[in-house]
């Protein structure tokens, strides 16, 4: 081992960080090829789509939660209002969490959804407005996992700033509370 460079560190949940890209080039490689080799576009939007939701339902449900420790859902509350809902793991945890798994569902979930950005240019100057209804549904798929997790992300930070606060605040006041008590 080189002494200059530092241990590289690996995956800590290699398993899910696999399932977490594959679902993703899984989807984007079908969309791609499958005109190669497929006549019916209905079978390609079907089984994009498809895709497409797999891929949101594993970062959603599965590496969302593993890789980042982060996990977001949407209710309809009694007056029909839609709430967002966020869970975090606490922020020892957070801070336990492998930087590289972190990393990798950062940088793939931008990515992906740059790549859908770049084939929806492609559909537009082709004039494929089917093909761009198939990358317009991927892409909203996308974006809904890239604004839950960014909005569970300053959640979780909002709600470490107000523990720390709160923690703070009442060990201040107990020691003042104790000073006097001496007196």
């Amino acid at each position: 081992m080189d002494p200059i460079q530092p241990p590289v560190e690996n995956y800590a949940n290699p398993k899910t960080c696999f399932f977490h890209v594959l679902f993703k080039g899984v989807a984007l490689a079908f969309y791609i090829l499958s005109a190669l080799f497929i006549e019916s576009f209905v079978i390609i939007f079907v089984v994009t789509v498809f895709l497409a939701a797999i891929d949101f339902w594993v970062v959603k449900n599965v590496s969302g939660r593993i890789l980042v420790g982060l996990r977001w859902w949407n209710e309809v509350n009694d007056l029909g209002e839609s709430v967002w809902k966020f869970e975090s793991l606490d922020q020892e945890s957070l801070s336990r969490l492998n930087k590289k798994d972190s990393w990798l569902f950062w940088w793939s979930l931008y990515l992906t959804a740059a790549a859908w950005i770049i084939l929806g240019i492609f559909s537009l100057v082709r004039f494929q407005a089917d093909y761009l209804l198939v990358v317009v549904v991927c892409l909203t798929l996308s974006i809904a996992n890239i604004i839950g997790f960014t909005k569970c992300s300053k959640d979780a930070k909002k709600q470490f700033q107000q523990f720390a606060t709160q923690t703070i605040a009442s060990h201040v006041t107990s020691t003042i509370s104790s000073a006097f008590s001496v007196v």
